[in-house]
C-alpha cells in the first residue's frame, strides 16, 4: 500500500515538473500566430527563429560568456578544491563558507553586489563583466563537484607514485588528474549549463551590446508569448537537459 502511494506521488511530481515543459515544446510547433489555440503542426517558427539576426547575436554572446566563465571557474576551482582537501580541518571549515556563499545567497543580492563592485572599480558594463559575474557563481559549483571526487580517491595511489620516483607534478599529471577528469568535465558541463541559463545576475551586470539569450527572451516576452519564443525556449530547455544529463553521466564514471 505504501509503495503504491509512493509511486503515485512520484508520478504526480514528475507530471507537475515536466507537463509545462511538454506543453511549451508542443506549442512551438503550432501553426497559429497566437499561442492560445492549436491550428495545426508546423516547423515555421523554427525557420523564423534561425533567420532572426538579433537572436543569433544573443545566442553567440551566451555561448561566449558560458565558455569563458566555465574555463575561468574551472581554472580557479580545481586548485582551490585540491588545496581545501589538503589543509587542516579548522582552516578548511573556516574557508568553506566563503567559497560556498554564492550558492546560498539569493541571485538578486549577488547581482546587486557585483554591480556595486563594478561601479566602484569604474569598470564599464560589458560582456567582460558578465563573464566575471558568471565565473563568480560557477566557481563554487566546480569546487563542490571536484571536492566530492577528491574525497573518493585513495591517497595511497599518489604516495605510491612518489615512492616510485615521480615528482609532485608528475604524480598529479599521471595519477590524480586522470582520476579527476570525469569530475572536472562534469563540473564544466554543469557550469556551462548554469551560465547559459542565467538571467538575474546577467540582468544586473550586462551593458550595451552584451545581450544574452535569456535577456533577449525577456525583452521579447514583454510584447506577448509567440510561437517563436516557444521554439527558442524548447531548444534551450532540450540543450540544458542534455548538458545536465551529460554532466551526471560523467560524474558517475
Amino acid at each position: 500500500m505504501r509503495r503504491g502511494w509512493s509511486r503515485g506521488i512520484s508520478h504526480l511530481n514528475l507530471w507537475f515538473l515536466y507537463l509545462p515543459i511538454a506543453v511549451l515544446i508542443g506549442f512551438s510547433f503550432n501553426a497559429s500566430r497566437l499561442s492560445a489555440g492549436w491550428q495545426g503542426f508546423s516547423w515555421h517558427w523554427y525557420g523564423v527563429l534561425f533567420q532572426d539576426a538579433a537572436l543569433r547575436e544573443a545566442a553567440v554572446n551566451s555561448v561566449i560568456v558560458a565558455v569563458a566563465s566555465t574555463l575561468a571557474a574551472t581554472a580557479l576551482g580545481v586548485p582551490a578544491a585540491m588545496g581545501m582537501e589538503r589543509i587542516g580541518g579548522r582552516r578548511r571549515n573556516a574557508l568553506e563558507p566563503f567559497f560556498l556563499l554564492p550558492l546560498v545567497i539569493p541571485e538578486i543580492m549577488m547581482g546587486v553586489s557585483l554591480l556595486l563592485l563594478f561601479v566602484l572599480l569604474r569598470m564599464p558594463l560589458s560582456l567582460v563583466t558578465v563573464m566575471i559575474g558568471h565565473a563568480a557563481f560557477n566557481l563554487p559549483v566546480v569546487l563542490v563537484i571536484v571536492r566530492a571526487r577528491l574525497r573518493k580517491l585513495d591517497p595511497r595511489l599518489q604516495e605510491a607514485a612518489r615512492d616510485l620516483g615521480a615528482s609532485p607534478w608528475q604524480a598529479f599529471r599521471r595519477v590524480t588528474l586522470p582520476l579527476l577528469r570525469p569530475a572536472i568535465l562534469g563540473a564544466m558541463l554543469m557550469a556551462f549549463t548554469i551560465s547559459l541559463d542565467d538571467f538575474i545576475v546577467t540582468y544586473f551586470v550586462a551593458g550595451p551590446g552584451a545581450t544574452t539569450l535569456p535577456l533577449k527572451v525577456y525583452s521579447m516576452i514583454k510584447s506577448g508569448v509567440s510561437p517563436e519564443i516557444n521554439a527558442l525556449s524548447a531548444l534551450v530547455v532540450l540543450l540544458s537537459m542534455g548538458l545536465v544529463a551529460g554532466s551526471l553521466l560523467l560524474q558517475r564514471r
